[in-house]
């Protein structure tokens, strides 16, 4: 009876050994983390990657860390050269380095730790420092000044973070924060360059139609000028016509008696037209009176 009632006992001690420390012989890692693992306070020199790991001693205790592309955004009040301080909103894009993540929790702690300790405080530092090299305030709002200062903020984290297990992949600059009275300013200045842009556009629109208004008035006067030209050739020939018939009259005085005798055979064809009597001793014919005469004097 003694022998059973320690059997029993010895199987229930194991099989509560077994629930209570069953699941500290193996470790699974989640995708995109890695484990390190600590002894007694002391840290083990290689993490455990992502996935199931069987068995493991019971008695670490294990850190994970995300390795995955993380961003944080920070705010900074930077002073320019002008004694002026621009508030800029920047983003750094981070990776930390699995192979260093047992380096990183002996030096530095957990992933919140590396981030608060390392990178924040860095970040608004250099941010700082190198809004000093920009000379006014305004000059922020430049594309080139703004390069500018994305690529030394990125050297410069670079080459602080790459040491202590963190990558750095990008810096991005995403809002900047002028004083007010400076915004104000800006603005000002900017929509006195839209009234003047639009006086200007006004102007070219004023003197497209004036310019419009001369080529018509020129058409215009062209084609008088044209139309008196043609009344000038029109009464020159009807002048001429007049004194050649003048000369031809002055020179034969019968001609014009010819010339009637024409037109009396063009009516005599008709048979509706009226009988003309003849006076013999008229210089011409009856009713083509008086056009013996000149026709000017």
């Amino acid at each position: 009876m003694n022998k059973q009632s320690a059997s029993l006992t010895i199987l229930v001690a194991i099989l509560a050994a077994v629930v209570l420390f069953g699941s500290r012989f193996f470790v699974s890692v989640p995708a995109g983390h890695v484990a390190v693992a600590t002894l007694f306070g002391e840290v083990q020199d290689k993490p455990y990657q992502e996935g199931l790991t069987i068995p493991v001693n019971p008695l670490f205790n294990f850190t994970f860390y995300d390795i995955r592309e993380k961003e944080l955004k920070e705010s900074a009040g930077v002073p320019s050269q002008d004694q002026l301080t621009t508030t800029i909103d920047v983003s750094i894009k981070f990776r930390i380095n699995g192979s260093d993540a047992a380096r990183i929790l002996q030096e530095t702690g957990t992933f919140e730790d590396a981030i608060r300790v390392q990178i924040q405080p860095k970040l608004r530092s250099v941010v700082r420092e190198q809004g000093k090299s920009v000379v006014r305030a305004e000059d922020f709002f430049l594309q080139e000044t703004q390069e500018n200062l994305q690529t030394a903020i990125f050297d410069s984290m670079s080459s602080y973070l790459t040491p202590r297990g963190i990558t750095c992949l990008d810096i991005l600059i995403r809002d900047i924060n002028l004083p007010s009275f400076i915004t104000r300013a800006i603005e000002s200045k900017k929509e006195r360059e839209q009234e003047v842009e639009k006086q200007k556009a006004e102007l070219e629109r004023f003197r497209t139609e004036q310019q419009q208004k001369i080529a018509a008035a020129q058409a215009e006067r062209d084609a008088a000028d044209l139309e008196a030209q043609q009344r000038r050739v029109l009464a020159d020939a009807q002048a001429y016509e007049i004194t050649k018939l003048n000369d031809a009259i002055s020179k034969n005085p019968a001609y014009i008696q010819l010339q009637a005798l024409d037109a009396l055979k063009e009516i005599s064809k008709d048979k509706s037209s009226k009988i003309y009597f003849l006076n013999g001793e008229s210089p011409a014919p009856l009713p083509l009176m008086n056009m013996g005469d000149p026709l000017t004097k």
